[in-house]
């Protein structure tokens, strides 16, 4: 106990040192207690993810800090949620209570050896009523199902450390789609999850389901199936299809929680396998493209029922592994082009994939002026993935072929955005231009970001073919869901007067029809994204929270950003709304209203800066900063910023705390607190419209 510098000890350990010495454990406790409260609630996962519209389910969550969780926020509308339970792991001193407590409950309805053993059984001395055998069983099985909470001695991953059961009533007019679910507890708003709302039947998993035998036949397609892959596991499904079915198999996994801090690569990477009535391999797949989560497209060549199975493809696994697959006769696309056009115009667009309506696309950018616009189908009431439409404001063109020499290189008039594709390995495309001597020229890929696998690769070359600039990959942090930045992009200044070619192609010598790209060619175009981290944020009324807002500048930029909230609720402000000339990231103080909101706010924000004598007004995305593998971090966009504006926290006097008990009071679980004596050595202790 003795020791300068302090140390620390359980409090169990100091209990018997007096009055004064417990005063200060009990301060101190309530100083742990308090720290702990203020920590935002954290979720790492929901399951299953998703649910049909019209339905009502019990979803299970886990996480961290979810002390008085009261419900669940989701963007969107037409949902309701509701607690069922919080499940938190027991520590060593909770676990041996409830063992004793099971003992004294198992030893009252132990069998009895004699008559008057059981007449003073069946009515204890002065208690006049016979003891209920059926409510202390139940309490029995109760504490027994606390107790095998496998969580009770697995601390390696403390991020999914308590459950959470919540119902969710979905209202049967709720609009399809993704949306953000945030749960709500007494210290706020936690980080949002992906949930989906759907329009088909939704199956979830029963286990055992290794062995196609163990499993039920599933309903007619299309369908959803929800599931978790856990160590070493492999989930099968038997579904039927008819000879001639275009069936089309699509897992979500990494879509739907896109980093994992300590797993690598940094995500589920789900593999997806089809097998024939007979046993027969039909499909296999571990990606698609250069997207990690599976795609199964496939032409039943029989009637019969085959099996689907899902896994890692390492057969890692973990609770948080969640995945949703949607199966049946979907349309897909596979791919469009161009894969963009300009702004404030209509574009014709060829669509290709599977289960189609149509091959052609008129979308309409006459109310855009740049940006990326959502393009998608519809059949018979399911709708396709989505595509990636840019939006610029260059005159556009289409690569013509054959561009792939010198000598064939491609006359274009600056500035232009190129719509081409790389349409068979080992091809290139070669575009000529005339410059002046100190021109400053940009050219930028658009292809990977656009859904493209394109890897391109950019050359800038004079007429004898010597090298003025090259760019294999640059790195765009706006795409936080894009881990191999493939885009090129270059900045150069001409040296001479002349003839210049721009020589794209793609560095693995890939090809095919689906590997388009947009080349925007011509001067700089300074300007600027924006992101707000975090895209939930939790303060008192009256108080501050802090939040980051990074600027990504773009050809060049490097003016000041005046960032402020858009119609904003009376008594928000935002405090130190400027990003100097040259920083890409600044933190500013959020300061919220004087009193508590019974709701969570959506907020906006937006950055303005004079651009070459212009204002130029961008709207800041919220986000929220994810590491993935254990070192690389994403900026992550997310749909809104949502504020919860809690009660001031009230302030317990000292004195209170001085006259707490100190005798025959429980400690806190698991408490430990700093002492101080004297001295010796201390012991160590995010549409189009397509028509």
């Amino acid at each position: 106990m003795n020791g300068s510098n302090g140390y620390v000890l359980p409090i169990g350990r100091q209990m018997m040192s007096g009055r004064r010495i417990m005063h200060g454990f009990i301060i101190m406790a309530a100083a742990i207690s308090a720290a702990h409260a203020q920590r935002a609630p954290e979720i790492g996962y929901v399951y299953p993810a998703g649910a049909q519209a019209g339905s009502t389910v019990e979803l299970a969550l886990a996480g961290r800090f979810l002390d008085g969780t009261s419900g669940a926020v989701v963007s969107g509308g037409g949902v309701s949620v509701s607690v069922v339970k919080h499940i938190k792991p027991l520590n060593g001193r909770e676990i041996n209570l409830l063992r004793d407590q099971l003992k004294d409950l198992q030893e009252q309805i132990s069998p009895v050896q004699s008559n008057e053993e059981e007449a003073a059984y069946a009515a204890p001395s002065g208690s006049g009523e016979p003891i209920d055998r059926e409510a202390i069983q139940k309490e029995m099985a109760e504490i027994r199902t606390k107790l095998a909470n496998p969580k009770n001695r697995n601390r390696e991953n403390p991020q999914l450390a308590e459950d959470l059961v919540l119902r969710i009533t979905v209202a049967p007019d709720a609009a399809a789609g993704r949306r953000e679910l945030r749960v709500r507890t007494s210290a706020g708003l936690s980080n949002p999850v992906v949930f989906h709302v759907g329009n088909l039947p939704e199956y979830n998993e029963k286990e055992p389901n290794e062995k196609a035998a163990e499993t039920e036949l599933l309903g007619p397609l299309p369908l959803v199936i929800n599931g978790q892959i856990k160590p070493g596991d492999i989930d099968r499904f038997r579904i039927r299809l008819t000879a001639g079915m275009d069936l089309v198999v699509r897992a979500q996994a990494r879509d739907l929680i896109p980093y994992l801090a300590d797993g690598v690569p940094g995500w589920f990477q789900a593999t997806l396998g089809l097998y024939c009535p007979d046993g027969k391999e039909a499909a296999y797949v571990d990606d698609y493209k250069f997207h990690p989560d599976p795609v199964i497209a496939y032409k039943a060549a029989a009637d019969g029922e085959y099996v689907l199975e899902i896994k890692d493809s390492i057969y890692r696994g973990r609770e948080d592994f969640v995945y949703r697959i949607t199966a049946g006769e979907l349309p897909f696309i596979t791919s469009i082009f161009p894969l963009g056009g300009r702004a404030g115009a209509e574009t014709s667009v060829r669509i290709k994939g599977w289960n189609l309506p149509r091959n052609e696309l008129t979308i309409n950018a006459r109310e855009h002026s740049s940006g990326i616009l959502p393009v998608y189908v519809g059949k018979e009431q399911l709708v396709s993935n989505v595509m990636p439409f840019a939006v610029g404001p260059f005159p556009e063109c289409v690569a013509e072929e054959p561009n792939s020499t010198l000598r064939q290189g491609q006359p274009v008039t600056l500035p232009i955005t190129v719509n081409g594709r790389i349409e068979q390995p080992e091809d290139s495309d070669v575009f000529r231009f005339e410059g002046r001597a100190g021109d400053a020229i940009v050219a930028e890929v658009y292809a990977r970001r656009l859904d493209s696998p394109l890897d391109s690769i950019l050359r800038l070359t004079d007429a004898q073919g010597r090298v003025i600039a090259a760019n294999d990959d640059h790195e765009d942090k706006g795409a936080g869901l894009i881990t191999h930045h493939a885009d090129s992009l270059i900045n150069a200044t001409l040296p001479a007067d002349g003839d210049y070619y721009l020589h794209i192609a793609d560095a693995q010598r890939k090809g095919g029809p689906d590997y388009g790209y947009r080349l925007r060619i011509g001067g700089p175009q300074p300007d600027f994204d924006l992101r707000v981290a975090p895209s939930t944020v939790n303060v008192r009324a009256g108080s501050t929270a802090n939040i980051t807002v990074h600027a990504i500048r773009r050809d060049g930029f490097t003016g000041p950003i005046t960032v402020s909230l858009k119609n904003a609720p009376q008594g928000f402000t935002l405090n130190g709304g400027l990003i100097p000339a040259d920083k890409e990231e600044v933190r500013m103080q959020l300061r919220a209203p004087g009193k508590a909101l019974n709701e969570p706010v959506v907020l906006n924000f937006e950055g303005a800066a004079s651009i070459d004598g212009q204002q130029v007004v961008r709207r800041v995305v919220p986000a929220d900063s994810r590491m993935q593998a254990f070192f690389y971090w994403h900026l992550v966009s997310a749909e809104e910023f949502k504020v919860s504006v809690l009660g001031r926290a009230a302030a317990k006097p000292l004195a209170d705390a001085a006259m707490a008990p100190t005798r025959n009071a429980p400690p806190p679980a698991n408490a430990s607190v700093a002492v101080k004596s004297s001295p010796t050595k201390p012991k160590s202790s995010k549409p189009a419209v397509a028509n």
